[in-house]
């Protein structure tokens, strides 16, 4: 069984010094301020979440469904705070409030290393590793463990990537965050080549841990004492990433709907049927409402309150199962609710997701991440050719080139990272131009 006291390590990664818990300002409080004043946070407000962003200047991007995200996770976590010290921690300096910066700190990262144009993005790297350098053979010289890497690219992996390397990638370390917060962070503790994944285990859904952070995660792991799966690089989650999976879960299913019934995507009455069925029964304030957008909003945060007070009962109810490790699916799908979830997604699916202005934003977002990554890719592997026997490189790829200061001689899964690196870390915006220089259009 995992320890709670081990689980709130205050060491902070690539850090000696332990950060005290301070009634002001504790460590978590810390590491959601490192968050927020980083680049790659604030990348987050040109990126697609749902919508895309010429559609409307209403509807959510990826930093504002993040803070939002952020808000019911600081909840949660303060609820779930309350319970575990009072199980655990009494006579100690925890306050539920540090529960509630923990989770709230990984929420707001919990999107940080996705690529531009929403999880459409992430499939379109999968596909283009897959049917360009796997098929033409340039990823034979990978272990199975680095190809898989990148055929089966993960934002939340890049994501890790992102707070423990890239970000003040001139100190060791990134964010330099709190080994609590990572934990807490890493929804999918394991590598990409783990074949013998634990049923029912949504921890081992996807991967979240490349080759390239490996010893780094397990010195994590092992000081908050994650319990270790039958494979040595797979891993049961830290307890408090329930509560992130969760705060995540709550907001884009009940504010999809809402997206979708401001953009006009979905009627009124199916918006509000929806709503209320979660509710159980119509707010006393709902009647004096009349117009219907604003109608709406207010469900929706009624919805909300209502499934943070659910969803932190259903954690409370299951948190020594959690500790055990044996905890199988998610918070939500425990939920009384459940079955509307899935009736929400079923409509998002049908109305929002397949929607024509969608379909044509994607199409473009796949011409402009395919482009880039060909021309990156052949720069880099004409820079490989040059290296190795002095063959002269294309004058595209010697400009293109200048985009990667570091131009000494690096393994192929080195600057392989370092392509999707600089990929994922775009904006929407940033690829449209990048495509844009490409192919010369002004």
């Amino acid at each position: 069984m995992m320890d709670w006291n081990k689980l709130l390590s205050t060491k902070r990664f690539s850090q000696d010094t332990i950060d005290p818990i301070s009634a002001s300002r504790s460590p978590f409080h810390k590491d959601q301020d490192r968050i927020v004043f980083s680049s790659a946070f604030r990348r987050l407000q040109d990126k697609t979440q749902v919508h895309s962003l010429i559609e409307s200047d209403y509807v959510r991007t990826r930093l504002t469904h993040s803070m939002e995200v952020a808000s019911v996770g600081r909840s949660l976590g303060a609820n779930a705070g309350q319970v575990i010290i009072d199980r655990y921690l009494k006579g100690t300096n925890y306050t539920p409030a540090e529960f509630g910066h923990i989770v709230s700190a990984a929420c707001l990262a919990h999107d940080i290393g996705n690529p531009p144009f929403g999880h459409f993005g992430e499939d379109t790297m999968r596909h283009w590793f897959e049917t360009g350098p796997l098929k033409q053979g340039h990823l034979d010289e990978l272990t199975d463990a680095e190809q898989r890497d990148f055929l089966e690219f993960e934002g939340n992996a890049q994501g890790f990537r992102i707070l423990t390397k890239l970000q003040n990638w001139r100190n060791n370390g990134g964010l330099r965050l709190t080994y609590a917060t990572l934990g807490t962070f890493m929804k999918y503790p394991r590598i990409s080549s783990v074949s013998n994944l634990i049923e029912d285990d949504y921890a081992g859904k996807k991967f979240g841990i490349m080759q390239s952070e490996l010893d780094s995660f397990k010195e994590i792991a092992s000081d908050l004492g994650l319990i270790q799966r039958g494979h040595e690089s797979y891993w049961c989650r830290h307890p408090l990433t329930y509560l992130v999976e969760a705060a995540d879960d709550i907001c884009y299913s009940v504010v999809d709907i809402e997206d979708g019934f401001k953009l006009g995507r979905l009627e009124f009455a199916e918006t509000e049927d929806i709503m209320l069925r979660i509710l159980g029964n119509a707010p006393h304030r709902y009647t004096e409402l009349t117009e219907k957008s604003e109608k709406i909003s207010y469900l929706r945060a009624k919805c909300i309150g209502h499934l943070i007070g659910e969803v932190s009962q259903i954690f409370a109810d299951n948190e020594k199962v959690i500790l055990e490790g044996n905890y199988k699916g998610d918070l939500l799908h425990h939920s009384s609710n459940a079955s509307i979830f899935s009736e929400i997604e079923n409509l998002c699916k049908r109305h929002i997701f397949n929607h024509k202005e969608r379909i044509q934003a994607e199409l473009r977002g796949s011409e402009i991440l395919t482009s880039i990554l060909d021309a990156l890719f052949t720069a880099n592997l004409e820079w490989e050719a040059f290296d190795a026997n002095g063959t002269k490189l294309s004058p595209r790829s010697h400009v293109i080139l200048n985009l990667f200061p570091d131009k000494e001689k690096k393994p192929r899964y080195e600057w392989l990272l370092e392509m999707t690196d600089f990929v994922s870390g775009m904006t929407d915006s940033f690829a449209v131009r990048q495509f844009k220089d490409l192919k010369g259009y002004i």
